[in-house]
């Protein structure tokens, strides 16, 4: 409920009123010290002015001039008085007690006004969600907002004057009587005002959907804040052609920042970067087309909204769900964050606190301009924006303006004086100016040395690609390119004597001189040298020439060694990506003791980084792919990063040992939870379980920016983490393994006998569909809490598809049949009837359709996160039968 805020002026008015009311009153009482007729009317008037504009009954204050009392009043006057003073006392405490409910107004009529020195001079919303008033952003400013009633932090949805704050003193919002509403500053200067007027206008209002109205008498809507949103989308509230959120500067700053989602001319739903200099898209992934963002530019409508049940539509054909979609009595915000990723946000109506049910971009750093000019975002170990060396921050305090070189360069530079810095395993996106093939390292440098509009080159090794830089924005660590940064010599010179000059140079002084020496020994120095300090000197020269000599041989040999080491990518690769050494990963795994699994992929252990992190090593088995392609392929895992998806943080390809170094996932795989430990999983836990892996694979499908087919989806690479949130191991391996292994548990090509889908045995071009098919199965394990495979383990490939679909069939039947006694004998009889039947029911439902022989007929990994959190059985059935002709059937 909306905690209605009492103001000061209004506890004084209603506090005044009751001590004049029992004044006035009790003066008739005996032995009460009155005040004098006369001080008493002076008294009253004087009460009547401080009250003028109070919100109070001041009628009942009109002073009338008591008749004389009597010497004695009689009892029954005494009582009569006595009676009405307690009738009126539950009025007068329901007066003092009040909130003053009437300062916050659910309607402002013409020629009214909220003003920013009430703090309860506001609108609110017939449901109390939503309040609208002057909100504070500074020691003496405000913008007038609309903000959800019930979160923590009154989280604002919506604001008028966000790059113009007004005063708090004197300000006022007015709906005027031309029907236009102005927000005036303490100099009456006008900070904003709708763009419509009319005299048909009658008041304005605040709707329970957030949205702020100016209406008519008919109750028709002239005015809508709904149609120039800020940086937050409410439900029902459409994005257009005409409308665009922006994001906010900074972190509790409501002025306009740099990042914005619009429509484009292409009728695109797209992210952008709009900053100082610069602006670039950065999603949908601008390195593609738009076909292969699954988009289309040929519905000019340009509409795009998000429904109550949190499921977002474009005319784009962009479509999304919140993780907790369905739920009804959500409140729910999507929101440009300041840091230009699109996030969904749900209230919890118990704590008032946010979480976050989708964003865009699960890789922040593939935000445009994030860090400003030159500068280089990083997401691991965690997000930072970082500088390129011979460079500084712009501004310590704010990360948009990215970082200035030490340096100068000028076109007058001759080649001698400028040099390039080189960073392994970096990009800056965007803004090449020339594109060259088949060049080397060196011949990239020499044009852009010769060009004075080249501020540094992207280098792509292997394929010989020369990207020149007119601009360094939108800077990131990636596997695929190398970056070399001009600069000029002089900035180490310039460097150094800026270090004596500060006198952190070590100087020698005349103490060191003498220590140790005596004044004989200094005298002697200039006489002729004895044959003894003849010898000493010669031997101190041999002494620091075998030092030279040793240290030139550590660095040609050594030193060499550790630069070829570097270049090779034994350093950090990223910052989020790294190769490691053998002897780094065998130290880490204290010689590979500790094993946490096995597969037919390889051997998984505990391993401890020198950093502290906990990981688990990979050693990789049967690996048929040269150097160069092995990294070409770990680099695409490396880019994947989604909440359902295990992150891979490295790995190792040094001669012939190839290992994955991932996050260590504290509570193991589901298996040994699901079939064979002492835990019992909760109804709830394998709902959520089947959310998640059903999310995770639908990223690897349809949203990954390299197209992922795990080909070995089973409860064994399925990872819980200490909230039992799932997560997918092994995504990936499908192309780094050698495909002809053959072992117990593994087909003669990827997969685990009774998971594998029966297009593997006829030898049918392989697409998403085998992992849909093996989700089946394990949505089924989930269900029923025993290894449905375990049936069919013993039989070939063409016997184990017969026996699944005999079991597919027996429960189809079960379905059409109809009741709900037969899946009480399906669930697992541990849970001993805890569980929910609608979603049990829902989930044997998804699980066949996963498990239909003919590929076609299943759906794709997106329309089964949609069938499985979708309450609405009518949702359901429609999903069901548009899946058959779904657009992306082909994956």
């Amino acid at each position: 409920m909306f905690p209605m805020r009492q103001s000061r002026r209004c506890r004084d008015c209603t506090r005044r009123f009751f001590g004049s009311f029992v004044a006035v009153r009790l003066r008739s009482f005996d032995g009460f010290p009155f005040l004098s007729d006369r001080k008493l009317r002076n008294f009253d008037r004087k009460q009547q002015q401080e009250l003028a504009g109070c919100e109070v009954p001041i009628p009942l204050l009109k002073y009338q001039k008591p008749s004389p009392p009597p010497s004695s009043p009689s009892k029954q006057e005494n009582r009569n008085t006595s009676l009405s003073f307690i009738m009126l006392l539950p009025f007068l405490l329901l007066t003092l007690l009040s909130p003053c409910s009437s300062s916050a107004k659910s309607q402002l009529f013409k020629n009214s006004h909220l003003s920013v020195e009430d703090s309860s001079s506001l609108l609110v919303s017939e449901d109390k969600s939503f309040t609208a008033g002057f909100y504070k952003v500074g020691a003496n400013a405000y913008t007038f907002s609309i903000w959800l009633t019930n979160s923590v932090d009154q989280t604002v949805t919506w604001t008028a004057n966000r790059d113009k704050p007004v005063n708090g003193h004197k300000s006022r919002l007015t709906l005027h009587g031309d029907g236009g509403m102005v927000l005036t500053d303490v100099d009456g200067t006008v900070a904003w005002s709708t763009t419509i007027a009319s005299a048909a206008a009658h008041y304005a209002c605040l709707l329970d959907n957030g949205n702020l109205v100016v209406k008519d008498l008919n109750g028709g809507i002239i005015w809508q804040s709904f149609d120039s949103p800020t940086d937050t989308l409410l439900p029902s509230q459409p994005i257009t052609k005409n409308a665009k959120l922006v994001s906010a500067i900074g972190r509790g700053s409501p002025s306009s920042g740099y990042f914005e989602f619009h429509f484009d001319d292409r009728n695109v739903l797209r992210l952008k970067y709009n900053g100082p200099e610069v602006s670039s898209v950065y999603w949908p992934d601008p390195d593609i087309t738009v076909w292969e963002n699954l988009r289309t530019i040929y519905n000019s409508s340009r509409y795009a909204v998000l429904d109550a049940k949190g499921s977002f539509s474009s005319s784009d054909h962009f479509t999304f769900i919140a993780a907790d979609a369905g739920k009804a009595g959500i409140i729910r915000r999507l929101t440009l964050d300041y840091d230009g990723n699109l996030r969904l946000y749900s209230l919890d109506n118990t704590t008032g606190l946010w979480s976050i049910t989708w964003l865009a971009l699960p890789e922040s750093c593939q935000i445009h301009g994030l860090c400003g000019k030159n500068g280089i975002c990083s997401s691991y170990p965690r997000l930072e924006c970082l500088c390129p060396p011979d460079f500084e921050m712009t501004d310590p305090r704010n990360w948009n303006l990215g970082c200035k070189p030490k340096f100068n360069l000028s076109c007058s530079m001759k080649p001698e004086e400028i040099e390039f810095k080189y960073l392994p395993y970096t990009d800056f996106w965007g803004f090449d100016f020339n594109v060259l093939n088949f060049l080397s390292v060196d011949e990239c440098k020499n044009r852009c040395m010769r060009d004075c509009n080249c501020q540094g080159f992207s280098y792509k090794v292997g394929i010989g690609l020369c990207y020149s830089k007119s601009i360094l924005y939108n800077g990131r660590t990636s596997p695929y390119s190398d970056i070399y940064i001009k600069v000029s010599k002089s900035v180490t010179t310039i460097n150094s004597s800026k270090l004596q000059q500060q006198g952190t140079i070590c100087n020698v002084t005349e103490g060191a001189l003498t220590v140790g020496s005596s004044p004989k020994m200094l005298k002697g120095s200039s006489k002729k040298m004895s044959w003894n300090n003849l010898y000493s000197f010669l031997a101190a020269i041999s002494v620091v020439e075998g030092l030279f000599i040793a240290i030139g041989w550590w660095f040609v040999y050594i030193k060499e060694d550790d630069h070829v080491l570097m270049a090779e990518g034994y350093k950090v690769i990223s910052n989020q990506f790294k190769r490691f050494s053998y002897r780094e990963l065998k130290s880490a795994t204290r010689s590979f003791k500790e094993e946490l699994g096995r597969g037919g992929s390889g051997v998984v252990y505990k391993g401890v980084l020198e950093n502290g992190m906990v990981v688990a090593v990979k050693k990789l088995e049967d690996v048929s792919h040269g150097e160069q392609e092995f990294w070409g392929e770990v680099g695409v895992i490396g880019r994947i990063n989604h909440m359902n998806l295990v992150r891979t943080c490295g790995f190792c390809s040094e001669d012939s040992h190839r290992l994955l170094v991932s996050e260590f996932v504290v509570n193991g795989s589901l298996d040994k939870i699901l079939f064979y430990g002492n835990k019992l999983l909760g109804w709830k836990e394998r709902f959520q379980i089947a959310i998640g892996v059903a999310r995770g694979l639908a990223y690897l499908h349809h949203e990954c920016l390299e197209w992922v087919i795990h080909c070995d989806v089973k409860p064994e690479n399925v990872l819980l983490d200490c909230n039992y949130e799932p997560k997918i191991a092994d995504f990936g391996l499908a192309k780094l393994l050698n495909r002809e292994v053959i072992g117990s548990n593994v087909s003669r090509i990827r997969g685990t006998r009774g998971y594998i889908a029966p297009e593997w045995a006829s030898n049918l071009p392989i697409t998403g569909k085998i992992d849909v098919y093996s989700y089946g199965v394990v949505l089924l394990e989930l269900v029923s809490g025993s290894r449905v495979s375990d049936l069919v383990m013993k039989g070939v490939t063409e016997m184990e598809i017969r026996a699944m679909k005999r079991m597919s069939l027996m429960l189809r039947n079960s379905l059409d049949m109809g009741g709900e006694s037969w899946i009480g004998n399906f669930i697992d009889p541990r849970l001993k009837g805890d569980f929910d039947c609608k979603q049990a029911t829902r989930m044997v439902n998804v699980a066949i359709s996963c498990l239909e022989e003919e590929r076609n007929r299943r759906p794709n990994m997106e329309a089964v996160v949609q069938m499985l959190v979708s309450g609405d059985e009518e949702f359901y059935s429609d999903a069901t039968e548009s899946i058959q002709f779904s657009s992306f059937s082909t994956q």
